[in-house]
């Protein structure tokens, strides 16, 4: 896998805590995470008093979705960049996130949507009032605008003028990012967020709607973006939302970002979840899927997920409402993938979610206080699982899994950084090969819900972590691995 740069000697505490991308990554929407003032919203404060949690869960790297204050729940469409929304408090408490962060090994990247800004951001408020009196400001030039209209453009009022917006009807104004002085702002920005936070990087929201349409505009703007950011603070991560098929994803890997999200991997159609639910030979479906990603991203770190804030939760991919062994088997499936994996917060207790946005975005399940409130829209609100606080003092639940999926990917970190080779994949039985210069493992993996499997070896083997889903456990005999079904075992 490609590696990142060692960071350079930084003399401040808003150095990055990690001299190459965390290898297991953990996204929070902090309106629904934890209340720490108890108005009912999650803050940073609250996120903060379960650094501890996420830290303990082998977590070591935290994305948060956009803090800066807007006016929407969501907070996409942006008012001030160089702030936090006082909904979730103040620039301090970023401050103090971070290097709180930083003290427990966890690195923190931030949202960051620049292809639009809000309606109210005082660059469109400043450029519509030009337009509507004669004026003049350099802030038009900031937006898209044209007297035609046309697809992607909406009215600005009755003023005759159209701006450009691709997320129709979200009061999202595109921004002009052919304007140098954009980009000038944009440095500025990221320069705020990197050292004078303190944050390693950047999530890069909707890279293919910089320039819609336009995919190879996309990727000079991402590595005019990623020299800035290396310029800034030399080891900042980048990952990038490429919603995209895996040919256009490998095709911005050319951008020199570090990583884009693998929606491949992802959602029910994903090879993930899609092998779990295939009626015969799931590990060979799973394997030409995963060997496709490998072939096409050869040295792009990759970063699988299962689903994120846009999607529907993990537990309804994989009919998994009451069945946590089939919800396991997805988390560690996940876990042997190669790169920095993405967890969304609540996946570790089963939470649910599906439809309207908001239902996706439900407040984190705890059951000592603090839950925040549901937020605005939320139409269905359930909870299959325990709480975390339940789920933590029961060694067999799918947060203690999922847990012990992290501490192996720490224990052993030729599984993200290795080079892949599948050994076998016949049926329901898998068999991978995972080599570094300086060590190597093996996966071997069960897809059957029901039946055990066994494996040859070809040599002397122990087992260095068992991912076990039920009661049985994976064990070594006559040269064999024996998988118990939903098995996965990592054999050094």
């Amino acid at each position: 896998m490609k590696r990142i740069a060692a960071i350079l000697l930084l003399f401040a505490l808003t150095a990055s805590c990690l001299a190459e991308p965390a290898s297991n990554w953990y996204e929070v929407f902090v309106r629904s995470y934890r209340d720490g003032d108890g108005d009912g919203l999650g803050d940073l404060r609250g996120l903060m008093d379960r650094l501890d949690y996420i830290a303990d869960m082998g977590w070591r790297g935290l994305w948060l979705m956009p803090i800066m204050p807007s006016p929407s729940y969501h907070k996409y469409d942006v008012t001030d960049y160089m702030d936090v929304d006082p909904e979730y408090g103040t620039l301090d408490d970023a401050r103090a996130l971070v290097t709180a962060a930083h003290e427990r090994g966890i690195s923190v990247i931030m949202d960051l949507p620049v292809n639009h800004t809000s309606t109210r951001h005082p660059w469109f408020i400043q450029a519509t009032e030009a337009l509507e009196t004669g004026g003049n400001s350099p802030y038009v030039e900031y937006y898209s605008f044209n007297r035609e209209g046309g697809n992607g453009y909406a009215p600005l009022g009755e003023t005759g003028w159209f701006y450009e917006e691709r997320f129709a009807g979200g009061g999202m104004p595109d921004l002009n990012l052919d304007n140098p002085a954009v980009r000038e702002e944009i440095i500025a920005i990221m320069d705020f967020w990197l050292n004078d936070v303190g944050a390693d990087g950047f999530r890069l929201d909707a890279v293919t709607s910089y320039f819609t349409g336009e995919n190879e505009k996309n990727v000079a703007f991402l590595n005019w973006l990623k020299g800035e950011a290396e310029a800034l603070k030399p080891g900042s991560y980048l990952v990038g939302e490429c919603w995209a098929n895996l040919n256009t994803i490998a095709d911005y890997y050319e951008s020199g970002v570090d990583s884009f999200f693998l929606f491949p991997a992802a959602q029910a159609e994903g090879f993930i979840c899609a092998s779990i639910n295939a009626r015969k030979a799931p590990a060979e479906k799973f394997a030409r899927q995963y060997q496709k990603v490998l072939d096409a991203i050869p040295n792009g770190r990759l970063a699988p997920f299962l689903c994120n804030h846009d999607t529907g939760r993990t537990v309804g991919l994989v009919r998994g409402r009451s069945n946590p062994a089939v919800c396991k088997f997805a988390e560690g499936l996940l876990g042997v993938l190669c790169g920095s994996t993405f967890t969304y917060y609540g996946e570790e207790i089963g939470m649910a979610g599906s439809g309207d946005d908001p239902n996706k975005r439900l407040a984190m399940y705890w059951s000592d206080g603090d839950m925040t409130d549901q937020p605005p829209g939320a139409t269905s609100v359930e909870y299959p699982y325990p709480s975390a606080e339940e789920q933590l003092a029961d060694p067999s639940s799918l947060l203690n899994y999922v847990k012990a999926v992290n501490l192996a990917r720490l224990e052993n970190p030729t599984i993200a950084d290795g080079e892949n080779a599948f050994l076998l994949a016949e049926g329901s039985l898998c068999l991978m090969r995972r080599e570094t210069e300086e060590d190597a493992c093996l996966i071997a993996v069960n897809f059957s819900r029901d039946e055990a499997g066994e494996i040859a070896l070809d040599g002397e083997y122990v087992i260095a972590a068992d991912l076990e889903t039920g009661d049985e456990a994976a064990r070594i005999e006559n040269g064999r691995i024996v998988l118990p079904p939903y098995g996965i075992a990592i054999l050094k």
